[in-house]
Formats: C-alpha cells, structure tokens, sequence
C-alpha cells in the first residue's frame, strides 16, 4: 500500500496491476507507468533477439509515446509475467480494437530474450487471446507475421490459428515495407479446441453439404517463400 501511494505521489501508477488472466507459470495484467525502467532495460538487453522483427520502445521518449494510449479505448497493452517472481517475459498489445458488427482486433507482441525459449509467452498468449474473446468480448484477433519468423508462426499455428493470406508490403517497420501473413483466429474456432488445446475441431455447420464444409476448412498451411525478412512479433 505504500509503495502504490509513493508512486501515485511520484506522479506514476502502481507498480503492478490486477491480474486478468492466471496460468501455471506466468499471469498476464496491464502494462502501467511503474513498468517503465524494467521494459526498457528489457528491450534494450534483447535488442539482438528482436532484430529484425520488432522494434519495441527503448528510451523514455519511446515509453513516453506508448504510455500515451493506456487510457485508449481501441488499445490494450499487457504484460506477460512470471508467477514465481513478477518478472516481465513479454510484452502483448491488442490494437484497433473494433467494435460493433465487426468485434475484431490485431496482436502483436515481443519477449524478454533473458526468459526465451521457455514456453512463458505461448502461455501468456493463449491467456491473452482468451480475454479477447471473454472479457473484451471479440470475435476475432489477427496476427500479422512476417514470412521468416518462423518461430512467430510456429506459435501463432499451435494456438490455432489459420494462415488467411499475405499481404506484400503491408507494413513500414524500420525503414522498410515488409511483407506480412495474416493469421487469424476465431472465436468458436479457439473454444472448440477445448480447455487443454489439442487439434482444432471447427465447428460444424448445420444443413451444409459435405462440399461446402469442405471449402470452408482453410488449405494446409505452406512456408512462404518469400524471401522478405523484416520487423514483426515474436515469442
């Protein structure tokens, strides 16, 4: 309690914010202004993991212009931390949330290269896909994956979620238009995996033909081969 009233006092926010989401290891909660000094000591550690795919903020300036949008109502930004000890393993933004018919929103998201290779962000991203489709009420969240982030798309399949298309030069990330594949994820899609996961079952769709069925499960995913590399989210 008095750590929150001190950093209210310093002008910040809390240290730390309620969970919205618990796991076996890691929790996910909101990003707050007491992040500041671990998120950028983070990212400037990890710089060389992150290249070239993302390019997080990594000076106050930087943190600055991201913690303008906290209060944002189409923006959510949220932390993946470890249980055991708080410590930040990565970082998620839900962005253009769109509301109405539509009820959809992007992800992109980077790791903690000092906490990689551990299996904390594909646990911390499966909570987070599961606020968007219950507390935030989505229907739909797409990731947008540069063609040699394998590591990034090898994630975003074991979630479930299905490569819809490639966009060329879909987004200028350091200095650069860089091709991306979109991927997507439904909300029945990801309920119908069950609780622990597993292979996708899609939901059926009643009075359809077997044809039709048929032209509604997307093709076998392929490597793209485009030999584009560029800034993007990665595990």
């Amino acid at each position: 309690m008095r750590r929150a009233r001190k950093a209210r006092r310093a002008g910040g926010a809390p240290r730390t914010a309620r969970p919205l989401g618990l796991g076996p290891r890691v929790l996910i909660r909101r990003v707050t202004r007491g992040d500041r000094a671990e998120l950028l000591a983070m990212n400037r550690a990890s710089r060389a993991f992150h290249h070239p795919w993302a390019f997080p903020p990594d000076t106050p300036a930087a943190f600055e212009r991201y913690a303008a949008r906290f209060a944002s109502p189409d923006f959510v930004q949220l932390a993946v931390c470890r249980r055991e000890d708080g410590a930040i393993a990565g970082i998620v933004n839900v962005s253009h949330i769109v509301r109405g018919a539509l009820r959809s929103a992007y992800l992109g998201y980077y790791g903690n290269a000092a906490l990689a290779g551990r299996g904390l962000m594909a646990e911390g991203l499966s909570l987070v896909v599961r606020h968007c489709f219950g507390p935030l009420g989505l229907h739909r969240v797409e990731a947008n994956i540069q063609p040699g982030n394998r590591a990034s798309r090898i994630l975003v399949r074991r979630l479930g979620f299905t490569r819809e298309g490639f966009s060329r030069r879909y987004l200028e990330i350091g200095g650069r238009w860089r091709d991306h594949e979109r991927w997507a994820l439904l909300e029945e899609y990801f309920r119908a995996r069950g609780p622990t996961g597993g292979r996708e079952r899609r939901p059926r769709v009643r009075g359809a033909s077997s044809e039709r069925r048929a032209r509604e499960v997307p093709p076998r995913v392929r490597r793209a081969s485009s030999p584009a590399r560029g800034p993007a989210s990665r595990p």
